[in-house]
């Protein structure tokens, strides 16, 4: 098995791409770019062992595997809707940037709130669609890493992405 001099440098270049990335990919789909400005990575090398993780916004990864609407959807994680809706406040502010101001059948304006409820109702019902914005990238530089430095610290790609998910979320619940 070969020797790395710079195993530092090779996963400085993994964390470096992936976020490169997944920034790039969140750029033709932000709103306001705190989920993209929100995207951190932290790598640590040790004697017999590594520490990768990514940090963001906990609604990211969200937007990145997808929740199942009560109707209908998919998620890559089994993230899903069951008997609680978004809160609809959560819309409000998006709207008003976004200029929504749909209007009735008699050519009224629908009241905001209304339209805050209707939009988290269809996302209660349709659910959110996985963007993989992250999930592409991870797996793209993950399989690029060298095949004896994968095998040295035993890493599987299914597992890291697991333990950095389930880290993420256990720092968010807090």
């Amino acid at each position: 098995m070969a020797q790395f001099d710079n195993i530092q440098d090779l996963l400085n270049d993994f964390r470096d791409n992936v976020i490169r990335e997944a920034k790039s990919n969140l750029s033709s789909r932000t709103d306001t770019g705190n989920l993209k400005k929100s995207l951190k990575s932290y790598v640590k090398e040790s004697k017999n062992s590594i520490q990768i993780s990514f940090e963001m916004e906990d609604y990211g990864f969200y937007q990145d595997r997808g929740v199942k609407g009560v109707k209908s959807g998919k998620s890559l994680d089994g993230y899903k809707y069951t008997n609680k809706m978004p809160p609809s406040k959560a819309f409000d502010k998006w709207t008003v940037r976004k200029g929504i101001a749909p209007r009735d059948k008699q050519g009224k304006f629908i009241k905001r709130k209304s339209l805050n409820f209707l939009i988290a109702r269809s996302i209660f019902n349709k659910g959110i669609k996985p963007t993989l914005f992250f999930t592409k990238p991870f797996e793209k530089y993950f399989k690029r890493l060298p095949d004896e430095l994968v095998e040295k610290y035993g890493l599987d790609i299914e597992n890291l992405f697991n333990q950095i998910t389930s880290e993420n979320f256990k720092r968010l619940s807090k």
